[in-house]
């Protein structure tokens, strides 16, 4: 009689632990939708829970409440109300209730506060956060954080090159300094399964970082106000509002010295020396302990920056060998050498390039922008583009590999699955739909019409600003045309040997500088103002996740940059000089201004005078932003300070000093160098040199933006991040539409097509006299005759005859003579570059996409090692964690039979009896 009734038990025992386990899903669940308690309007309430305050201990270099067993994981700070110098008693009094209901939410949130006023200004309060181990625990579950189970068993494979491990070890950071991390396998973390996780010793089981990242978590949800069912909270409102002037995590230690706490890992102090010290110039990055310091999102852009400049290396080189095969072989130039000549370019007249005031002009004043040409446009570019093809390929392919690697490294493979929705996404969710895939409600911040309508207004407002873009280049061209003009008539018409400037300040020369200068000014203002449109526009949107919202801004600003930056590259290489008409029929813009020509030698030798401006001025203006004014304004402060100097400081009132770090992070270092990216892959075929400057910009850029992370900025809150989001897309597009671009810098921008017309078909029979394939004669073959008395009125009139009478006049053209049956109509030969250019840019374009996509195909983007690593890992957590659990479930599961079945027994033998 008593089986039926054990197995019975022991049935409803299982039942009861799955309805417990449901349970216990489903509230964590909501709990990770639903932090924060309705608290009703905070205004009203009188009970606040306020803040211990203590006096500073006199320990500057404590990370500690005073009692120095709690350690520090934000900093929040305020202005003390009653000691604002203010009339505005009714605003303050506001304010500080706003602050002490969220304190005092907090508090009831688990968060431990203690506050201590600043030893230099007793204005100012710093609200030191602490939370204790059972509030990390809650929130590690409901982030979804990875954390220890277990040491890694796993063999790192031994290098392919070791011969080669003495000079590897010059370059990397010495391991008696930083110190390799021990490796673990992970999992979420589970309160509930505590036990399975590698708990040695609690304080330090949650790193610094990772507590910092849990507080700012609830730090952004708590509530402060609840008006007419409209919740208002997180720090960042609370922030921007002035009710808290700052709120950072803390630094470990000074960047110059070591902390005197013996218990400091004083992490900023060897990032600083072994990463931001200009003699560390030549070593590789401590990836993981920047890693470990600033979060995994710092870390992959140093660890994307370290590996985009290692690779740039490759194509400098190259692109060196191009340029010197290009300089030295400029003396072997023939139709340079016939512009220079004074028989032949001395006595070539050429036609006005603009009514009435242009002169007519002698073709060799163009004598040395001409040898400038010869450098650039070579064979040697022609091979360089093809390669800058077929590298941005390799970069991003490998890229893609060591991304996988780094993932694995620093536990982020499985990361969009546990990001959470963002406070402000969470605060909009007023609408409640059906979830098709679970059948359940669930809250959304607008309908599927509401979203459209919000689609539409963005890229409304996105549209528009690409407009005032293109507004302004065509500004710009505008004034080429008109300034042109005023140059032509103020600069020499002849060179004077004994004046060097006259040699290169021509008319073009002087046009092309200004223009690029007043280009490049109003790219910087539009790129201001832009910046607060693209984030309102954004904002507006209301994307779930921060990665959503990072990627959405990421691709409005790129678009809008696209345009600035580029936009007059792109016009000097496929549009000036291409619709120009001919001499006694010009092409007029807005029926005023004559379209602008290219020098006789073509637009190439411009675009690369407009490639050098923009990408220097860029990088100076950048660095003077990035490194110049933090360190002024730091600099400001501590002159401020000196004469209280004599005063030992806390660490946070030391950090709050410093400057914080911008609302966008690390958005405007990505953009920085994916616009520079965008230089050097765009537009190398006018200048093989750019990955070389780039080269020198990025080993810079690396050490400047660590050493303005290390010793200028407050430290970030440290987050998680899986690859460069974004920006990868961004660049694949970059790589394929370079192919195209400089196919066709080659084919229509360069000479080098006409070039090779003329060397196999028209410099011998039956188009040419030369007996043998030459170059010899190329200038005059390529420059048209004009009469000059077809000139039409506009034209005719001209009031400089210093060059004498002349009948006719030469222009860069390829069009029958005057008195020919189809006088100033296109050639032959004409005909013959058009049909060469265009099979020019279909094969190469062919063949480089062709090598291309084998490569993408050839090179998996994640490693076959990498691979087994991360199946191997996934099998052994499982399998630790199965184990253990069946362990638990069966200890627990015996424990309560026999105690039921003791139970039972003890009920029904006097029942039997």
């Amino acid at each position: 009689n008593q089986d039926p009734v054990q197995n019975h038990m022991l049935q409803m025992i299982v039942n009861l632990e799955q309805f417990v386990l449901f349970m216990s899903v489903t509230l964590l669940e909501n709990l990770g939708q639903t932090i924060i308690p309705d608290l009703g309007s905070l205004e009203s309430q009188n009970d606040f829970r306020t803040p211990e305050f203590e006096e500073f201990n006199g320990k500057s270099d404590s990370l500690f409440f005073n009692d120095g067993q709690r350690r520090i994981d934000f900093v929040l700070v305020y202005e003390d109300e009653s000691r604002k110098e203010t009339s505005k008693k009714g605003t303050n009094e506001k304010q500080r209730r706003k602050r002490q209901a969220y304190e005092s939410n907090l508090i009831c949130h688990g968060l431990q506060l203690e506050a201590t006023r600043s030893v230099l200004d007793d204005k100012l309060v710093f609200v030191k956060v602490h939370a204790p181990w059972e509030v990390l625990c809650t929130y590690a579950e409901i982030m979804h954080i990875k954390l220890p189970l277990k040491p890694n068993d796993l063999k790192n494979r031994s290098s392919a090159f070791g011969t080669l491990n003495w000079f590897t070890k010059v370059l990397s950071v010495d391991e008696s300094i930083i110190k390799p991390e021990q490796e673990f396998f992970t999992a979420p973390f589970e309160k509930n399964r505590m036990n399975d996780f590698y708990i040695v010793d609690r304080d330090a089981f949650f790193n610094p970082a990772t507590r910092s990242r849990i507080v700012y978590f609830i730090l952004s949800r708590v509530k402060y106000q609840l008006i007419n069912n409209v919740s208002k909270f997180g720090i960042n409102r609370l922030v921007n509002s002035g009710i808290y002037k700052a709120a950072f995590p803390l630094h470990d230690c000074k960047f110059r010295r070591q902390s005197e706490d013996p218990s400091c890992p004083n992490e900023r102090y060897l990032l600083y020396r072994e990463w931001a010290h200009p003699r560390s110039i030549y070593k590789k990055q401590p990836l993981d302990l920047i890693r470990k310091y600033y979060g995994e999102k710092i870390g992959i852009y140093f660890a994307w920056l370290g590996y985009y400049t290692q690779m740039l290396l490759l194509a400098a080189v190259v692109g060196v060998a191009c340029f010197l095969y290009g300089y030295l072989n400029q003396d072997n130039c023939t139709w340079s050498k016939e512009v220079c000549h004074p028989d032949i370019g001395g006595k070539i007249i050429m036609c006005p390039q603009c009514d009435r005031l242009c002169p007519f002009w002698k073709l060799n004043i163009t004598c040395e922008s001409s040898k400038k040409l010869c450098i650039f446009d070579s064979f040697g570019t022609l091979v360089f583009a093809v390669f800058m093809g077929v590298w941005v390929t390799l970069f991003l392919e490998f890229w893609k590999r060591r991304q996988a690697e780094l993932e694995y490294e620093w536990d982020t493979v499985e990361l969009q699955q546990e990001e959470q929705a963002r406070p402000e996404y969470e605060a909009r969710c007023t609408h409640v739909v059906i979830n098709e895939i679970t059948q359940e409600e669930e809250r959304i911040p607008f309908t599927a019409w509401g979203k459209c309508i919000r689609i539409t207004l963005c890229a409304s407002a996105v549209f528009f600003w690409i407009l005032l873009i293109i507004a302004s280049v065509i500004g710009i061209i505008v004034y080429r045309l008109s300034v042109f003009i005023v140059f032509s008539a103020k600069l020499p018409k002849n060179i004077n040997g004994t004046d060097p400037i006259q040699k290169y300040l021509t008319p073009q020369t002087a046009t092309s500088i200004t223009a690029s200068i007043i280009s490049f000014i109003i790219i910087m203002i539009l790129n201001t103002i832009y910046e607060k449109v693209a984030i309102m526009i954004t904002n507006f949107e209301l994307p779930r996740t921060q990665t959503d919202y990072e990627n959405s801004l990421t691709m409005k600003m790129f678009l809008f940059q696209f345009v600035n930056y580029y936009s007059s590259c792109f016009y000097i290489a496929f549009f000036k000089g291409k619709f120009v008409g001919y001499p006694g029929d010009p092409v007029y813009w807005l029926g005023k201004y004559r379209n602008e020509e290219c020098d006789p030698g073509g637009c190439l030798l411009e675009l690369t005078t407009q490639l050098t401006i923009i990408m220097g001025g860029k990088a100076i203006w950048n660095n003077i932003q990035e490194v110049l004014l933090p360190w002024i304004m730091n600099l400001i402060g501590r002159f401020h300070r000196v004469s209280r100097s004599e005063k030992i400081t806390p660490r946070w009132e030391q950090d709050y000093h410093l400057q914080p770090m911008g609302k966008l992070g690390l958005f405007y270092e990505y953009l920085e160098m994916i616009i520079q990216f965008g230089f050097v892959t765009l537009f190398v075929a006018s200048f093989p040199l750019a990955p070389l400057l780039a080269l020198v910009n990025n080993i810079l850029e690396i050490r400047v933006d660590a050493w303005k992370l290390t010793t200028q900025f407050r430290r970030l809150v440290p987050e998680k991040a899986q690859d460069i989001g974004a920006w990868q897309p961004i660049m694949q597009g970059i790589a394929i539409l370079a192919v195209v671009t400089n196919a066709m810098i080659i084919a229509f921008t360069s000479d080098m097509i006409p070039r090779l017309v003329y060397y196999w078909s028209f410099s011998v029979p039956p188009y040419g006299d030369h007996t043998s394939y030459t170059m010899e004669g190329y200038i005059n073959n390529t420059l048209s005759i004009f009469k000059v008395v077809d000139f039409k009125n506009k034209s005719k009139g001209n009031p400089y005859s210093e060059l004498g009478n002349h009948t006719t006049c030469r222009y860069r053209d390829f069009r029958y003579p005057p008195g020919h049956p189809q006088e100033y109509k296109h050639n032959i030969y004409y005909w013959h570059v058009i049909a060469a250019k265009l099979a020019f840019i279909i094969v190469m374009e062919h063949i480089i996409y062709s090598v291309k996509f084998f490569i993408s195909y050839a090179i998996p983007d994640v490693s076959k090692r990498t691979k087994s690593k991360i199946q191997r890992e996934k099998y052994l957590t499982q399998k630790l964690l199965h184990e253990n659990h069946l362990k638990d479930m069966t200890k627990n599961m015996g424990v309560i039979a026999e105690r039921m079945i003791e139970a039972v027994d003890n009920n029904l033998r006097p029942k039997l009896e």
